[in-house]
């Protein structure tokens, strides 16, 4: 993945509003409508919002009859969590040291 793309899916995950219509949809595909519901924003709001999830790749859309329901994408958060895995093992790593100390301190 290139570093402009994963910036691309960092700078769409930053926006809560985001984050939550993410949440929403771990439930299953929702119309837009659906995701606008807990909002007090426009439906054109929400759209730009879902506009910049599909472009990083975060959900896709699906045509049902008069409907374009949105949906997880299988691969979008993949690559973000591989990019965050090498800090997260870093992280595991120093809190594992972190305990080891303290036990060998209380000894």
């Amino acid at each position: 993945m290139t570093a402009d793309l994963l910036s691309f899916k960092l700078q769409a995950l930053a926006d809560p509003t985001r984050r939550a219509m993410l949440a929403r949809l771990r439930q299953g595909e929702a119309t837009v409508n659906e995701l606008a519901a807990p909002f007090a924003i426009s439906l054109p709001a929400v759209s730009k919002h879902i506009k910049v999830m599909e472009q990083a790749g975060l959900i896709t859309r699906s045509r049902s009859a008069q409907q374009r329901p949105c949906q997880l994408s299988p691969d979008g958060l993949r690559e973000v969590d591989e990019w965050l895995k090498a800090y997260r093992d870093v992280w595991i790593d120093r809190l594992d040291r972190l305990e080891n100390y303290l036990d060998r301190i209380k000894e």
